[in-house]
């Protein structure tokens, strides 16, 4: 493998300046990241889900960072530290250091892994020169829930980029499920989750009924209680979510992830904007 594959393929973005050029290249980094999980035959075993996901798989309009993922079976003795080595074998192919440290807990169910790339503003040349106060490392954090909800369905997709593979991802219907029990019951506020349902209403995508239920019988406000949910609740549970947002908060997440000419569709965001998509 060469440097030089990464360096075209940055200009394939033609990066309006040194944030998106940065975005490009982490994205870049995930899908090297893919690569090597399917080599090292990970997606016998979880599926790919998320915005990264989105964005990678489906075409999503805007820069992920982090990369979730949900075992196919429940098992809670799970350990990243059997794919480290191909991943960090992946990214030396190509002359660039990646540092790889698993931070799970035995007792959480979500296992996380945080990965670091410090080399790519010396062994890359980059459109943009980049100078000292500029970021010097891309970190991206892996998530993997081992013990899922139930009911996803699941596709098998092919990447590309660097090499053709395959991997297993959550379908769309799925993926909107997590989306929209992330958008009920995340604590704060996340632009990004506002932009994506956007983009999901915008394909007229259908929801996964069965699995947000489980989702949210398992976690957030509803744990526990007995639910026979469709669309009219959670119409209902939507609009009331909107109209509590600050939406300067929520433009200020999603700002860093789309590009410059992008931001002026931030101007429709306000209440009666996102109440509009839920008649729909």
């Amino acid at each position: 493998m060469e440097i030089r594959i990464i360096e075209e393929r940055i200009k394939e973005y033609k990066p309006g300046g040194k944030e998106e050029e940065l975005n490009a290249f982490k994205e870049i980094a995930q899908e090297i990241i893919l690569s090597a999980l399917s080599r090292a035959e990970f997606f016998k075993y979880a599926a790919f889900q998320g915005g990264t996901c989105l964005r990678i798989v489906y075409g999503l309009n805007r820069f992920s960072e982090d990369m979730d993922f949900v075992l196919l079976q429940p098992d809670k003795n799970f350990k990243w530290d059997q794919f480290f080595h191909e991943i960090a074998l992946e990214f030396s192919g190509y002359g660039l250091q990646l540092e790889v440290k698993d931070r799970s807990k035995t007792e959480d169910a979500v296992k996380k892994a945080f990965l670091k790339e410090h080399s790519f503003g010396q062994v890359l040349k980059l459109i943009y020169a980049r100078t000292r106060s500029d970021v010097q490392v891309v970190n991206i954090k892996l998530e993997i829930d081992t013990n899922p909800p139930t009911g996803f369905g699941y596709e098998t997709k092919i990447i590309t980029f660097p090499e053709p593979f395959s991997i297993v991802t959550q379908d769309l219907p799925s993926l909107f499920s997590g989306k929209i029990h992330a958008l009920l019951c995340r604590e704060y506020t996340k632009g990004r989750d506002w932009f994506d349902f956007v983009w999901y209403m915008s394909r007229k995508t259908e929801i996964n009924l069965l699995n947000l239920q489980n989702a949210l019988i398992q976690q957030g406000p509803w744990k526990g209680k007995e639910l026979n949910i469709d669309n009219r609740w959670v119409n209902e549970k939507l609009r009331e979510k909107i109209e509590s947002i600050d939406w300067e908060a929520a433009k200020k997440d999603i700002k860093p992830f789309l590009r410059d000419r992008q931001l002026r569709t931030l101007d429709l965001w306000n209440r009666e904007f996102f109440l509009e998509f839920t008649k729909k």
